[in-house]
């Protein structure tokens, strides 16, 4: 198991430390509700520095990115940020992404923890350009500054005006007293905020001044759960949940991101996909009934029969009903259809719902 540079903090803090993609992780500290709410309506700060991030260089560093994700990385500017994924070659899902224009031939490619190795590799495989390619994921610590508050209560520790930065966007500036911090306006809670992107030596020194900068606006760390309710709130895909090796990114609803503008690996087979149609979807739900879905629960219809699995399930702190993701057949894909959770031999009534679950 691997520490983030923060671990002994969290420990500190009395966080509730578990296993999560290779790291341990500080998984809740006061608990889910009340961190999802510091959230929803405040300022909190998640330690996501297991996430992964490469460094593309050279005149062919779009080339490659093109030829590994779905969406079209030639129309990002330098300061503009894409979510992407990768495609395999059997129409699912290597990982989800996020690509940031860095220079007119520099890219950062941020990845999720638990497929650093299978990403690196699949991108090696294809880099057929003599790209260079930098592991810099054992380096770089990222915090997720998120929240309603949060351009308000970071803004006197930068020169730059944080309120500036569109959603989707960054800025490389100084941040806490260091000169090329990486200020990004993401996230995965649908709250706003900011994730900073630093080297592990500058990060202990930098979350303690996040903490001073925010007391005021009552900033609290956040755990990975309540990370995980945030954004299932959002209808936001969970790698090795609502997505995988399995899973076509039309099926799960991430046509937006498939651009077949260019060519990309499985593209025509997608493409063909899109034309005939998916005969299953991902879709989101509310249990009509008392009860809370969970992964891996089955998704059956009026005369019991099984007919899907719950991806992603959880009682909804902000909706205080229970919701959850999954894929059905496409003739229950609809809003308002309605399908049962089968939760301990017994089917619970659920709607299919437009996402996202929370509006704000």
């Amino acid at each position: 198991m691997k520490n983030t540079p923060l671990h002994h903090i969290h420990e500190s803090l009395g966080a509730k430390m578990l296993p999560f993609a290779g790291y341990n992780m500080p998984i809740q500290y006061e608990g889910v509700n009340a961190e999802h709410e510091t959230v929803r309506n405040g300022v909190g700060v998640f330690d996501v520095s297991h996430m992964g991030e490469f460094l593309l260089s050279g005149p062919h560093a779009l080339d490659l990115i093109q030829k590994v994700t779905s969406n079209d990385a030639s129309t990002l500017t330098v300061g503009r940020a894409q979510y992407s994924c990768m495609p395999n070659a059997d129409g699912g899902i290597v990982d989800d992404l996020i690509v940031y224009k860095m220079a007119d031939d520099r890219y950062m490619l941020v990845v999720n923890a638990s497929n650093i190795d299978k990403d690196w590799d699949w991108i090696s495989a294809h880099n057929s350009w003599g790209v260079t390619m930098e592991n810099k994921s054992d380096d770089y610590a990222l915090l997720a500054i998120q929240g309603p508050k949060a351009v308000e209560a970071m803004q006197s520790l930068s020169s730059l005006d944080l309120g500036a930065i569109p959603y989707y966007h960054f800025a490389v500036g100084d941040f806490a007293g260091f000169d090329d911090i990486i200020i990004s306006a993401t996230g995965y809670t649908g709250s706003g905020g900011f994730e900073i992107y630093c080297k592990n030596d500058q990060v202990e020194t930098l979350w303690n001044k996040v903490f001073e900068a925010g007391r005021s606006f009552g900033i609290k760390p956040i755990g990975l759960a309540a990370r995980d309710t945030l954004r299932l709130e959002m209808g936001f895909c969970l790698y090795g949940n609502d997505i995988n090796d399995t899973t076509s990114p039309l099926e799960a609803g991430l046509g937006w991101i498939t651009k077949f503008t260019k060519d990309f690996v499985n593209a025509e087979n997608l493409k063909k996909q899109k034309e005939t149609g998916v005969s299953r979807k991902l879709v989101g739900f509310e249990l009509t009934g008392r009860g809370i879905p969970r992964h891996d629960y089955e998704i059956v219809d009026k005369d019991g029969n099984v007919i899907g699995i719950v991806t992603s399930g959880t009682m909804a702190p902000s909706l205080g009903k229970g919701i959850g993701l999954g894929y059905v057949p496409t003739a229950h894909s609809t809003a308002d259809s309605e399908i049962f959770v089968r939760i301990r031999n017994n089917d619970v009534p659920a709607k299919v719902v437009k996402l996202p679950f929370y509006k704000k």
